[in-house]
Order: C-alpha cells, then structure tokens, then sequence
C-alpha cells in the first residue's frame, strides 16, 4: 500500500486555509501554524502506516482477527485506501468473514483490474459463502495477468481447465522464478482443494507451497499461514 503524502492530509483538513486567514504581520505565527500542520499530519501518516504494518504482522502470526481489526483501523484513519487495501481481504478470508472479503476483493478490483489473484480470492469467498457453482458464475473475468502459471490458474477456477494444466504451465524457468511458478502453482491448487471441499489434496498442495516451495513473499507466507491455522 503507497503512503499517504502529508501534502494530501493537509489540503484535507483545512490547515491550509486557516493558515492564509492570518493577518501578513503575524508572519512567525502562520509559519508555527503551517508547521503544526505538517507535523500532525507526519502523525497520521505514522499512525496509517502503523496500522498496515501492524495488519501485515498479525496476518504473519496467523492471528487474522487481529489483523482485520488493524486494517480496520487503518481505514477509520484513510478511507481512500480501501480500494488498494488487497491485504484486508486475506484477513478476512481466514477470519471467516467470506461476505466481507467478497466485498473487498470487489473493490479492489476497481483499482487492479488484470490481477488473476484477486479474481481466485473472490472466488473462494463465494464459494465458502455460498457454493462452488455460485463462484463460477460470479467469476471476475480477468485479461492481460501474464504471470506464471495465473491463466491456468483463472482458468481451473472457471472449470475449464485442470490441475495438471497449473502444474504443467509453472515448469518454466530456473532457480529461484522456477521455484516461484512452483509455489504460487501448489499455492493456488490448495486453496481450490479446499474450496470444492477436497482436503487431502488441499493439504497436500498448501504443505508442498508452504514448505517444499517456501517463498518469502507475501503469497508464500500466505501458505505458511495457511498450514498453521489449518494445524497441518
């Protein structure tokens, strides 16, 4: 998530216009007032990105409560921020608030409109929230994710492909991206496991993205996250 310029908080608050009412011979009184300005404003920016990182941290520790609790307060904070706020919506997903992640992972969509990701989160969230066949036909659509192995992926999701075509699409590269493409791949297999209610494969998945895979990212240590809440 960007950080939110001070210059946006001040024109937000009206410190700006308070300082121009001062009369021209109070010079060192506007400067002060401008000055208090900009350092509240330092505040909340602090205060906002405390937050996030806060939501981050608990998300890493496999507390999601806690850790929508935290973007919730970040968003109490910056409204505005809700769109790119992607994160809030892993929380809720584990938090079992799968309405609530729906919502969130529609408007990100309106700010991330090619990421086959945020078109597979939707989708579990309908799908725990409702049924597997109610996600299909909620399905965002998504074009123009390059990202191995992410058109399989979107496609497995949508029924028209199957796992082996995730597999297959991530054995490309070397080193670390074949890793990588190994991980997201086993990532995403697990998660879909899980959502048409087969937890042996599930398990097997999630436990090979999470271990044999282990990446540092985010989506990697969503995985891990995911193995310890689930006790494998």
């Amino acid at each position: 998530m960007p950080f939110f310029y001070a210059s946006r908080i001040v024109g937000r608050s009206g410190c700006g216009a308070k300082a121009r009412g001062l009369a021209p011979f109070m010079l060192p009184m506007k400067i002060l007032a401008v000055l208090l300005c900009l350092a509240t404003a330092s505040l909340a920016e602090d205060t906002v990105q405390s937050a996030f990182q806060r939501g981050v941290d608990m998300f890493f520790e496999a507390k999601p409560k806690e850790s929508v609790e935290a973007f919730d307060a970040l968003l109490k904070l910056e409204p505005r921020a809700k769109p790119e706020l992607w994160q809030r919506g892993l929380s809720l997903y584990y938090a079992g608030d799968f309405k609530g992640g729906r919502e969130q992972f529609e408007t990100h969509q309106t700010f991330n409109t090619n990421d086959v990701e945020n078109a597979a989160w939707h989708f579990l969230c309908v799908a725990r929230a409702e049924s597997v066949e109610a996600a299909r036909k909620a399905l965002i659509p998504i074009e123009g994710d390059s990202r191995v192995p992410m058109k399989q992926v979107h496609q497995l999701f949508a029924g028209k492909a199957v796992p082996e075509e995730v597999l297959k699409a991530a054995e490309t590269g070397e080193g670390n991206d074949l890793r990588n493409h190994r991980c997201y791949a086993h990532l995403y297999l697990g998660l879909y496991f899980e959502a048409v209610g087969d937890n042996a494969k599930a398990r097997e998945h999630m436990v090979k993205a999470a271990t044999d895979y282990k990446m540092d990212h985010y989506m990697g240590k969503v995985a891990q996250v995911h193995v310890k809440l689930r006790g494998w």
